[in-house]
């Protein structure tokens, strides 16, 4: 997938509270609902909500390593 392929699925996916599967360039991959997806430079992550967590736990993950990304 391109940058804006990823940044463009992860901001519809938080925008309609649906999970995403994150597929990483290590072959990781994370489940959750975006809560956020920050571009700038000096951040350059999403922040995800792990599905069955509760408000206050969220994971960040470096757009950079993300390879793949789909809604689930």
């Amino acid at each position: 997938m391109t940058y804006e392929e990823i940044v463009s699925l992860l901001g519809y996916a938080g925008g309609h509270e649906q999970a995403v599967r994150i597929t990483t360039t290590a072959r990781t991959e994370v489940v959750g609902i975006p809560m956020s997806v920050d571009t700038h430079v000096t951040a350059h992550e999403v922040y995800l909500r792990p599905a069955g967590s509760d408000d206050s736990t969220e994971i960040a993950v470096s757009l950079a390593a993300i390879e793949a990304v789909e809604l689930v």
